[in-house]
């Protein structure tokens, strides 16, 4: 890891993947949690069938405990109280029977033994739980603290004496309505209560009150969401590791590629050493960034490479001429002989000339890689173009002597390809001017031009003594020259080639030499560019 990329904890594309997983798990538990209508439902519920319950209740009452004996029917407390005891030994409810003076007659939580009255509670079943299931409890608890409905509800006191007047349901019920209320025990715990009527011969001779906590309900609501956290757990878990494994798939390749390009960009010198990893085998984004950075800085490493190469070429190829120049300087300083200052002038102006042209050509060179990535290339027929060219040098040819130039064509046209217009045309030229040179006097030159199935190709074809085979790739590098013995010295930079390689390379194409085989001396130069 270098200076410039610290390492961090975590990665903010890991966190970014691993909130976007756990977002719907998260929001859903959280929503199971608030909506608190499941608990509402259930108290509900309990109301209704608590209802159902004291209406039973007080029917057998009103048929079992009242005195036949009397014209005005009233509650009989020592059958009251027998009889609900018994019809509510079966329930969990807690039942209280109060006369029409509002005086309690029996609370099935009382025993009478001994005239005292005992008060019994129902225990709750016992607990076993295991650590990890007290912890999720505890969560659960606090959790359902915080998201729970808040009722707005009075609080439940129990009083050592109780009085119809204690509780408003039952003053409804002994005027002949049912009534129902929600108390507040503490600890978030409810205490429902449902009062009705207990009649006889249609007249209210009392009311019954059921009153039960909201335990059961409660317990049933956590255990339901704790199934659902307990599910939310396994699921948290799996997402969380699943989004680890993703974000490592993700995050730990980006990271080495870049490492690898961070080292790159501060690597001093030469980078053919240094190595993007190799992701290619992953069929995916990653796998093709790879590939994109190691082919990007293996083009950049052969381009530093070539810009190397090239500098120390122009080096060699200036001092060449400039050495010439500074001979001829010190002798024409050195001599008084009028035809030796003379030829000594002659050369210092070919050596002027000849740095002149290599300047010129190197500048031409390192200013054509610019140019062609800055344009963009557009479809020309190529035969037309080599028609221009072709009588370009026909027109010159009227005016002085050269070389018979023709063009052939293979079959119709059009011959498109995408092309930079006055670089081709610049190409074309090239091969034409070098063909000229070596051809011999009376020569031809053949310019075919023909269509392949994904390729147009033209040839530039002339009469001279052809290129050593050793020769054949050395002619397109940078100041190589082979030039017929008959061409004076310094006349060509041996940069024409490598420029027309240069630019139909830039154009997807290919361009290579060869001597003809038709038993005709001669060179070839044929140009493959994509339709």
């Amino acid at each position: 890891m270098t200076a410039g990329r610290p390492r961090r904890l975590m990665s903010p594309l890991t966190r970014r993947i691993l909130l976007i997983n756990l977002a719907a798990p998260i929001s859903l538990v959280l929503a199971f949690l608030y909506l608190d209508q499941f608990r509402l439902g259930l108290i509900e519920t309990r109301l209704t069938s608590l209802r159902y319950e004291a209406n039973l209740m007080s029917g057998a009452l009103g048929e079992a405990a009242i005195s036949p004996y009397e014209l005005t029917p009233a509650l009989e407390p020592e059958t009251a109280r027998q009889l609900l005891r018994r019809l509510s030994a079966q329930s969990s409810a807690r039942a209280r029977l109060f006369d029409t003076d509002g005086e309690m007659v029996a609370d099935s939580r009382l025993l009478l033994a001994a005239g005292r009255g005992v008060i019994t509670r129902q225990l709750p079943p016992p607990q076993i739980d295991t650590p990890w299931e007290r912890a999720l409890i505890g969560i659960y608890d606090h959790i359902n603290a915080l998201f729970m409905t808040r009722l707005d509800l009075p609080k439940y006191v129990e009083l050592p004496y109780t009085h119809a007047n204690d509780y408003a349901e039952v003053r409804r019920a002994l005027t002949g309505d049912d009534a129902q209320q929600l108390r507040d025990l503490g600890s978030g715990r409810i205490l429902l209560s449902v009062a009705v009527p207990v009649q006889g011969l249609r007249k209210v001779v009392g009311a019954l009150m059921l009153t039960v906590d909201s335990t059961e309900i409660d317990n049933r609501v956590r255990e339901e969401r704790l199934t659902a956290l307990k599910v939310f757990a396994a699921v948290l878990g799996f997402t969380v590791l699943a989004s680890l494994y993703l974000a490592g798939a993700i995050v730990r390749p980006i990271h080495r590629l870049a490492d690898a390009a961070e080292r790159i960009r501060a690597a001093k010198g030469r980078i053919g050493h240094l190595h993007i990893p190799d992701f290619s085998g992953r069929s995916d984004e990653i796998g093709d960034l790879s590939t994109v950075l190691r082919a990007m800085t293996s083009a950049l490493s052969q381009r530093l490479d070539a810009i190397e190469r090239f500098a120390a070429d122009v080096a060699h190829e200036i001092k060449n001429p400039l050495t010439s120049l500074r001979s001829a300087m010190e002798t024409f300083a050195r001599t008084e002989k009028p035809e030796l200052r003379e030829r000594l002038l002659v050369v210092m102006q070919d050596d002027v000339g000849r740095m002149n042209r290599l300047i010129s050509d190197i500048s031409e060179s390192s200013r054509l890689d610019a140019e062609l990535a800055r344009s963009d290339a557009e479809p020309i027929d190529i035969a037309e173009m080599l028609q221009a060219v072709v009588d370009t040098y026909a027109a010159r040819g009227a005016v002085q002597a050269m070389p018979k130039i023709e063009l052939k064509r293979i079959e119709p046209g059009p011959y498109l390809a995408s092309a930079f217009e006055g670089r081709l045309g610049q190409v074309i030229r090239n091969l034409i001017d070098n063909a000229i040179s070596f051809s011999p006097e009376g020569g031809t030159i053949t310019v075919a031009v023909r269509r392949e199935p994904r390729h147009v190709v033209f040839t530039v074809t002339d009469d001279g003594p052809g290129i050593p085979a050793e020769s054949l790739e050395s002619i397109f590098d940078r100041f190589y020259s082979e030039r017929p013995s008959s061409e004076a010295f310094g006349l060509h930079s041996g940069l024409g080639l490598p420029i027309a390689r240069q630019i139909v390379q830039s154009l997807g194409g290919q361009i290579h030499a060869e001597n003809r085989d038709d038993g005709h001396s001669g060179a070839r130069f044929t140009v493959r560019l994509p339709l």
